[in-house]
C-alpha cells in the first residue's frame, strides 16, 4: 500500500482552504485501492473534519504554518510516516524534507506585493520573514517532483522568474465553483436588508485587492445604487472603514464581514454586477463563482482574468480611477445579464482532482521505477 501525505492545515482558511476543501471532497470519491492519504490538518481543527473514505487516515498535528515548528516538529511528523510521496498544498512548508514531494503553487502575489499581516510589520521584521518566504518558494519550485499551478498565468510567472528550465514540471490545472456552493440555498432574509440595487465584492482588503480604488471611483458614481464588500473583519477591513468615512459614503458603502455560503449566494444572486479591481491574481475564485450564477463581472485588465473569463467581462485599469467609474457605469446602463455557459464547462474542482490524481498515480508510478 502506497502512501501519499496531504497538507491540509489550512483546510479552514479563505482561497487555499477552499481548494484543500474540494481537492478531499472529490478526492475520496475516487476509488485507489492501493493508496493511504496522510491528510494533516491542525488538531485544534481535527474534530470538525471527518473523512468517509476508510483510506484517508487524519493525522492531526500542532505546528502552524510560518512558524518554527513546521521547520522541526513537523519535519518529524511527516518523515515518521515514510510517506512515499508528500503533496504540499502552501508554500510554507519543512525545507529540509527531502523525500520525494510534488506542490501546489496558487500565485506569485508574495513576490509582487506586500500582503496579509506582513503589511503592518515594522519594517526590518518584515524584510526578514520575506527572505524567509522566498527561501521556502525557491525550495518548492527547485526540489518538487512536479508542481501545480491553477492557471497557466501562474505557470508563465513562475518561469520568468525561476526560469524556463522547470517547464516540464510545471502543470496548470483549474479549479471551479465550491462544491458547497452549488448545493447552499440563499439565504433569502438578507432581502429585508439589501432592499436597494447593489454591485458587489467579493475578497479581502490587502493592499494588492486594490479596494481603495474601487471606493474611490465608486463614490463619484452618481446613481441610487450601493456597493457591498465582502470579505473578513481584520486589520485591513478597519483601514478600509476608515476610507468609507473619509469619503462619506458609509450610507453607500456596506462592508459585510465573514459572510456564509448561503449569504454569498444571495448576494451573487441579486448584486447588478461583480466588480474585481485587483492588481494581481493566481486565480480568481470569486469571477468564476459570479459566472456560474451568470452575475456580469467587471474587473482588472490583467492577464489572469484574460485566461479565464477571455472577452467574455468587463475590463478596467486597475490603476485609473476614472476608467473603473466608467466601466461600473456602463455596466449599469446596459444591465446586459451574462451568458458563461460555457465558462462554467471549463472549470470544475472535481474534473481537477480526477487529473490532480492521475498525476499521484504517475508519480508513484515513476518512482516505483527508480527503485
Amino acid at each position: 500500500m502506497k502512501r501519499i501525505g496531504i497538507d491540509a492545515r489550512l483546510y479552514f482558511q479563505t482561497g487555499v482552504g477552499v481548494y484543500l476543501r474540494n481537492l478531499l471532497h472529490f478526492l475520496q470519491k475516487i476509488d485507489n485501492k492501493n493508496i493511504e492519504f496522510y491528510i494533516y490538518v491542525l488538531d485544534e481543527e481535527s474534530s470538525k473534519i471527518e473523512f468517509t473514505n476508510t483510506r484517508f487516515i487524519k493525522r492531526a498535528v500542532p505546528y502552524r504554518w510560518h512558524k518554527l515548528s513546521e521547520q522541526t516538529s513537523f519535519l518529524i511528523s511527516l518523515y515518521r510516516d515514510k510517506l512515499d510521496l508528500m503533496h504540499f498544498t502552501y508554500f510554507s512548508h519543512p525545507i529540509l524534507y527531502n523525500r520525494p514531494f510534488i506542490a501546489t503553487v496558487h500565485d506569485t502575489i508574495l513576490l509582487e506585493h506586500k500582503t496579509g499581516k506582513a503589511s503592518t510589520l515594522w519594517s526590518g521584521i518584515y524584510n526578514i520573514k520575506h527572505i524567509a518566504f522566498k527561501l521556502a518558494f525557491s525550495h518548492q519550485i527547485m526540489k518538487s517532483r512536479l508542481i501545480i499551478t491553477p492557471t497557466e498565468t501562474v505557470k508563465k510567472q513562475l518561469l520568468d522568474i525561476y526560469g524556463t528550465q522547470y517547464e516540464s514540471k510545471i502543470t496548470a490545472l483549474y479549479e471551479g465553483v465550491d462544491f458547497v456552493k452549488q448545493i447552499t440555498n440563499e439565504n433569502i432574509d438578507l432581502k429585508k436588508t439589501f432592499t436597494h440595487p447593489f454591485i458587489l465584492y467579493v475578497g479581502n482588503f490587502y493592499p494588492h485587492k486594490n479596494v481603495e480604488k474601487l471606493i474611490e471611483a465608486f463614490s463619484n458614481i452618481k446613481d441610487e445604487i450601493q456597493l457591498v464588500l465582502v470579505g473578513p473583519a481584520d486589520f485591513f477591513s478597519k483601514r478600509t472603514q476608515v476610507l468609507i468615512e473619509r469619503l462619506h459614503q458609509t450610507r453607500r458603502v456596506v462592508l459585510y464581514p465573514n459572510a456564509t455560503d448561503a449569504d454569498l449566494i444571495f448576494f451573487y444572486k441579486h448584486a447588478q454586477m461583480l466588480v474585481h479591481p485587483t492588481l494581481s491574481e493566481g486565480f480568481g475564485l470569486p469571477l468564476i463563482e459570479a459566472a456560474y450564477f451568470n452575475l456580469p463581472v467587471v474587473a482588472s485588465d490583467i492577464p489572469v482574468f484574460r485566461e479565464i473569463l477571455d472577452k467574455e467581462y468587463t475590463s478596467f485599469d486597475p490603476k485609473d480611477i476614472v476608467d473603473i467609474k466608467q466601466k461600473i457605469e456602463f455596466q449599469l446602463k446596459n444591465r446586459a445579464r451574462a451568458d458563461y455557459s460555457t465558462i462554467n464547462k471549463k472549470f470544475s474542482f472535481e474534473k481537477m482532482t480526477h487529473l490532480l490524481d492521475r498525476i499521484y498515480s504517475s508519480e508513484l508510478h515513476n518512482l516505483a521505477k527508480t527503485i
